[in-house]
């Protein structure tokens, strides 16, 4: 073992015993983010870097498991990366199918589909909803895959689904309007009934969220990363707990 690696090893263990088990989040979503920069890099196609990606999944949910995360939302596909070409779009598909899969064949995780199910792929949709149903008794982690996801289209959703629930109901628009809130949106995302994110992590060194989780992440504490997705390790992880516990939240406050 390198020297380098060593010394990783142990101030990897030593920032895993520092941290506070009751200050750390219970829900973490997280920007898959470099896979392509990280390809490019290292003279590869875009198709390596993606399978990098996916490899590092299972692992990183591991992470999270042992760290006491109760939920992670992993971004794989925006709607926005769907305009991709489609070779590259075709096999990031098959990539991400074989991810889901590896998730569910696990056996310790809840699979749940963030996103609209109308701009996939059959083939993709058909192995995210046999993934839920494989995994739907599991008392585990919940693990939402985010795919075909936009912030802004999710809010869209949101509002269409709500204003038809209202219009079976007989609601006249002006009543509506009277009674509308934020819970009544938040009861019509593709996240309802779940808690928000507490702790959002982007890799790849950009410092912004792209649309993830807009309304979800309104008091979410950020941890911008420089690492590329398939780089990512352990101790990135940890530092970004870490930074996640010195924190005070306020809320908005």
């Amino acid at each position: 073992m390198a020297l380098t690696d060593l010394a990783y090893g142990v101030y990897e263990r030593r920032l895993a015993r520092s941290l506070d088990p009751a200050k750390l989040p219970r829900h973490v979503g997280v920007i898959l983010d470099g896979n392509r920069r990280w390809a490019r890099s290292a003279g590869f196609e875009p198709s390596t870097g993606h399978e990098r990606g996916a490899a590092k999944i299972v692992e990183f949910l591991g992470w999270c498991d042992d760290a006491g995360v109760k939920l992670v939302t992993l971004w794989m596909l925006s709607t926005d990366n769907l305009a991709r070409p489609a070779d590259e779009i075709e096999a990031l598909v098959t990539i991400i199918e074989r991810a889901v899969d590896s998730i569910a064949d696990t056996r310790r995780w809840r699979v749940h589909l963030v996103g609209a199910p109308d701009v996939l792929p059959a083939s993709l949709y058909r192995t995210l909803k046999d993934a839920s149903d494989r995994t739907a008794d599991i008392d585990g982690m919940l693990v939402n895959v985010a795919v075909g996801y936009g912030g802004r289209e999710e809010i869209a959703d949101a509002v269409r689904s709500l204003l038809a629930e209202h219009s079976e109901a007989g609601t006249s628009l002006a009543d509506l309007s009277e009674q509308l809130s934020v819970e009544h949106i938040s009861a019509h995302l593709y996240t309802r009934g779940q808690p928000d994110p507490d702790l959002v992590i982007r890799t790849s060194g950009e410092q912004r969220l792209s649309g993830f989780l807009m309304w979800q992440s309104a008091h979410s504490e950020f941890y911008f990363c420089e690492a590329m997705w398939p780089d990512f390790r352990r101790v990135d992880f940890l530092r970004a707990l870490r930074a996640y516990e010195q924190r005070e939240r306020r809320f908005g406050g």
